[in-house]
């Protein structure tokens, strides 16, 4: 009776390893292809520039978002598109949205108006990535330059190419971490998103 009840439980157990090895071996490749598609910057003209919103405060772009509407300042004055659009919704504050904060931002900075859209109702990237397929389309876009960090764009890319938009990357600059353990936490962190998305869409 002993030897009967213990094989299907290692049997189990089998099965449970198998899993959980396939789950990181699957992991560790989304991972190695994040790191990778932060390195690259695809300086390649497109019909839009597209800005993924970060923290902004009482109306102001938080550092990293400002750093990463700088970097499509200075995409959009070397001319490699002609429109800019920022992104993303409210937060605790619902005066302001972190699309309408990089918008008039970067019209302070000097991009008229007519060159700017703002994207604000997207609550994550997700949403923003669709609401942005959503514009271009409106728009007669189909190609864009993404700028965030070096390890968001990855899921970015994925997240446009699945709703039709040809992608070309541009981190912002200084967004690679040096740190190994804040570089394996947050690539750690967009490989789980990436993942969930896809069996989100699988469903």
């Amino acid at each position: 009776m002993i030897e009967a009840t213990t094989r299907p439980r290692r049997h189990w157990f089998v099965w449970l390893a198998v899993a959980v090895m396939v789950c990181f071996g699957y992991l560790a490749s989304i991972g190695v292809q994040i790191i990778n598609e932060g390195s690259r910057e695809e300086l390649h003209p497109a019909e839009a520039i597209v800005v993924f919103g970060a923290a902004e405060y009482s109306g102001r772009p938080s550092p990293v978002y400002r750093a990463r509407l700088d970097h499509a300042f200075d995409l959009y004055q070397m001319k490699l598109a002609p429109v800019v659009i920022t992104t993303g919704g409210a937060a605790a504050d619902p005066s302001f949205s972190e699309g309408g904060v990089g918008h008039d931002y970067l019209m302070h900075r000097g991009i008229p108006d007519a060159n700017l859209i703002a994207e604000t109702q997207g609550s994550d990237t997700a949403q923003s990535a669709a609401r942005v397929a959503v514009i271009m389309r409106e728009n007669h876009m189909r190609t864009c330059l993404a700028v965030s960090d070096a390890y968001h764009v990855f899921r970015i890319r994925k997240l446009l190419e699945h709703e039709g938009v040809q992608v070309y990357v541009a981190p912002r600059p200084g967004s690679r971490l040096h740190n190994l353990r804040q570089r394996m936490g947050t690539v750690s962190r967009e490989a789980f998103s990436y993942m969930f998305w896809r069996l989100r869409m699988a469903m």
